[in-house]
């Protein structure tokens, strides 16, 4: 039998992510994988998996978890408190799990996402080429619960790292985002932009994988009528009838019909994915 990963308490909210299904949006399914990307890759680089391997997104803490083997596991993205039975682990490192023992992560002081690579990564039946949970559609493994055995690979024979990696937490306060105009700039008002740029908007805790609902300035529109569903990217500004903006996530539909004024660039959606409720959210023109 393999080794596994036994869950105890998977905390508010713990799914299995890898980098997602991309590709797929003409037939309906979305990219779905982990919110933030950049934290699961780091965690995958420092136990010596693949970056593209299968890790726990874990929301918010709480995760419990007990090795039935020796394991080497990394944890990333929202510094929480980490300890292996009664001894402490560092955020960014590769940390040792006897057989036996109980890993658990508190709750991070800033950011939403911390991210749980074990050596040989999760091996949890891939769906349409990703082991991804995707909160919209059902797709991939269910949410994990106490009891959840997760069914591991074997450990890689690239050595894990030996020390700690440099990443500067996420921001407790205030995250700065570059955009790019959307596709229906036009349907807004010419002041809607600058209004958006200057704008102070804050998370509400209407916010999940699929998106971040922002309370803040009303962007005006200039059309009123309905807009055909048009396909949606991640980083997607789109503004419903409230008039304030949803910044799209990992989970978001593949088509909409509401205008977006602007889409956040790839390279700062992993900031955004660690934006909690009650943050300020600053846009600036890239």
């Amino acid at each position: 039998m393999n080794n596994e990963l036994e869950v105890l308490e998977p905390g508010p909210l713990a799914t299995v992510q890898d980098l997602g299904r991309p590709g797929l949006a003409d037939i309906g399914v979305g990219m779905s994988g982990g919110a933030d990307r950049g934290s699961l890759r780091l965690a995958n680089q420092l136990v010596g998996n693949e970056e593209g391997a299968a890790a726990v997104e874990v929301t918010f803490g709480g995760f419990t978890a007990r090795a039935d083997e020796d394991l080497v596991v990394a944890i990333t993205g929202a510094p929480c408190p980490i300890t292996v039975d009664t001894r402490g682990g560092a955020l960014n490192s590769a940390i040792r799990v006897p057989a036996g023992s109980v890993l658990r992560l508190g709750s991070p002081k800033s950011g939403m996402r911390s991210y749980v690579a074990v050596a040989g990564g999760i091996e949890v039946e891939p769906v349409l080429g990703s082991r991804s949970t995707d909160l919209l559609t059902g797709l991939g493994p269910p949410l994990l619960r106490a009891g959840t055995r997760l069914p591991l690979g074997a450990a890689p024979a690239t050595q894990s790292s030996t020390g700690t990696a440099s990443v500067p937490p996420p921001p407790s306060d205030e995250v700065t985002l570059r955009v790019l105009p959307g596709p229906r700039l036009d349907w807004f008002e010419e002041s809607a932009l600058e209004t958006l740029l200057t704008g102070d908007y804050r998370v509400t805790s209407e916010s999940n994988r699929i998106g971040i609902r922002l309370d803040g300035p009303a962007l005006a529109r200039v059309r009123d009528e309905s807009l055909p569903n048009e396909g949606i990217v991640t980083g997607a500004l789109h503004v419903p009838p409230s008039s304030r903006p949803t910044l799209f996530l990992a989970d978001h539909p593949v088509i909409g019909g509401y205008p977006a004024i602007a889409v956040v660039v790839s390279a700062d959606v992993d900031k955004a994915a660690q934006a909690r409720p009650g943050l300020r959210l600053r846009f600036v023109a890239d």
